[in-house]
């Protein structure tokens, strides 16, 4: 390596350092902004009608259902009963709902789009919504794969690996779900309960007491929280077990970088009142939250930025744990009036494709060419709050960069075998701390110093490496 090389490559891991303090600073900064931010958000509650007693009487008649499957196991009533003869009506909504799954399964974007169409038009069916957000965070999760801050820093083969993963359960997720949704718009039309189909499509046993008790009492909270323990249950022996997801993704070490950066946030933008109205029957959207990122790009006349709120899973491999972050998921969702009217004001008006230019378009571009390609983005990113349009970090839309795949034939088995999951249906707790705005900011700003450093690596590397004569 030349002394010029040398030069060139040394200053490149100082301005890389000094860096680090101010990112520090920034942490502590954010712990308070959090806390400020948050306060404004969680002043007014609604209701989540949460009734106790609904939910004792579901866990009884579990009870009940798991020793009699065991009885039945252990040869005391012989075979299982076979399905229940269908009458021609029965037969035809059974293909209508397959179908019509099938046809909205066919990516993150219009699986998404799907579980928006639902709720909107059933509003009662909370889990419905909640899974429309998440799914939009699966989504920005997926082009992240292929954006400006980790596709340099991700191996190819990996970044294969994790789409598969997060694909996968978007997918299994929505196949089991949706048919459920489904079954209850056409239970409505019809005035009776469909409930007795629900082994046509292969649902847990687990579902149908809860979707009978919705369907009599309509206790949206009870029917969100039986979905969220039913749904990561079937994922977990499906993709969080698998034994190809297990040692390619799970253990990578990639993986423990993402918790230690607190990259693996889910967040939901609000939109502020500067950028919806009222006068189309929706809830009224929320200002800016007091101390974030975005009531400071506001007073700067940074348009389109908008505040968040989320909550940071940090093991993604613990069944426990993402139930847990479900539910307090679905608290702060629908616990919170400014929030739930904020998310819903987002949702309503902004179009998911996948590009995390969708809720901060003054930080990110779906425009390759005028994206930001430095080996300095981290310096960048402290300079100022948000990038001017030639600075802008690349984040693609779902469609530029994966192509919708064919996965393998679903693992047909109930995961309904003990009282494990009982233990989580109980009554939501609200999150406190939930105004992200800064915190992803920041989790940005260490994203970019990984990549940063990365290819500071990288040209030190190829720097030493001996020249052909």
């Amino acid at each position: 390596m030349s002394e010029k090389e040398e030069g060139h490559t040394f200053r490149g891991f100082i301005r890389l350092a000094k860096t680090l303090p101010q990112t520090a600073a920034e942490a502590v900064k954010g712990k308070y902004v959090c806390w400020k931010a948050s306060q404004d958000l969680i002043k007014e509650r609604r209701p989540l009608g949460w009734r106790e007693s609904a939910a004792h009487s579901i866990r009884d008649q579990l009870k009940r259902l798991l020793a009699d499957r065991n009885r039945m196991h252990g040869g005391a009533f012989g075979k299982e009963e076979g399905p229940v003869p269908l009458s021609p009506e029965d037969r035809e909504i059974v293909r209508t709902i397959r179908e019509a799954a099938l046809e909205a399964s066919l990516s993150n974007i219009t699986r998404t789009k799907a579980y928006y169409d639902c709720y909107r038009d059933n509003p009662e069916l909370h889990w419905s919504f909640l899974a429309h957000m998440v799914s939009r965070n699966a989504g920005w999760n997926m082009t992240d794969l292929k954006g400006g801050l980790f596709s340099d820093v991700v191996p190819a083969q990996l970044q294969e690996d994790i789409y598969q993963m997060l694909e996968r359960s978007n997918a299994l997720i929505f196949l089991d779900a949706y048919p459920q949704l489904l079954l209850y718009v056409h239970s409505r039309k019809l005035g009776r309960s469909l409930f007795y189909l629900l082994p046509e499509f292969r649902v847990s046993v687990f579902m149908r007491p809860i979707w009978e008790r919705f369907w009599i009492e309509r206790d949206s909270a009870l029917l969100a929280v039986g979905l969220i323990i039913n749904e990561q249950n079937y994922i977990e022996g499906r993709v969080v077990q698998n034994s190809y997801f297990q040692k390619r993704v799970l253990n990578h070490p990639f993986f423990a970088m993402n918790s230690f950066f607190q990259m693996n946030q889910v967040v939901f933008p609000l939109l502020g009142e500067s950028q919806a109205g009222t006068d189309d029957g929706n809830a009224a959207a929320v200002p800016p939250p007091a101390g974030s990122c975005t009531e400071e790009a506001a007073k700067g006349g940074e348009a389109g930025c908008r505040g968040m709120v989320g909550l940071v899973l940090e093991h993604f491999a613990d069944l426990g744990e993402r139930i847990e972050f479900g539910k307090a998921l679905y608290a702060m969702l629908f616990g919170y009036k400014d929030v739930l009217a904020g998310v819903e004001a987002f949702a309503a008006r902004t179009e998911h494709l996948g590009s995390r230019q969708e809720y901060w378009p003054r930080l990110f571009t779906n425009d390759k060419k005028t994206a930001l390609n430095s080996p300095e983005e981290s310096a960048e990113l402290l300079k100022r709050e948000w990038l001017p349009p030639d600075k802008r970090l690349y984040s693609p839309t779902l469609n530029e960069v994966w192509q919708d795949m064919p996965y393998e034939p679903i693992t047909r088995y109930d995961w309904f075998k003990t009282k494990d999951a009982l233990d989580h249906l109980n009554r939501p707790k609200r999150p406190v701390l939930i105004e992200m705005s800064h915190a992803h900011r920041f989790a940005v700003q260490k994203a970019a110093l990984t990549h940063d450093a990365n290819r500071a690596v990288h040209a030190a590397v190829s720097d030493a490496a001996p020249r052909q004569p």
